[in-house]
């Protein structure tokens, strides 16, 4: 089994978190794939940035705050 270090994003809302993970890669049918507690990592990051508990995000992640370039409406 071999591991490769990943950045996976979430996006909930205002926000984007970056979150480093590891995909596990066998010789199965289900590779590469995520360890579970990274999975929950993943969760738990989705869920405070829900929450609007940024504090809790930030301790699993990097997050972002996102903010709109150009306003759609004027060409």
């Amino acid at each position: 089994m071999s591991k490769r270090h990943r950045v996976k994003y979430v996006h909930e809302g205002k926000y984007v978190a970056e979150v480093d993970v590891e995909l596990l890669e066998d010789e199965t049918e289900w590779s590469p794939y995520l360890s579970v507690a990274d999975a929950y990592k993943l969760d738990d990051v989705r869920d405070a940035l829900r929450r609007g508990d940024i504090a809790a995000a930030t301790k699993l992640a990097r997050v972002f705050a996102l903010q709109p370039v150009a306003n759609r409406g004027n060409t």
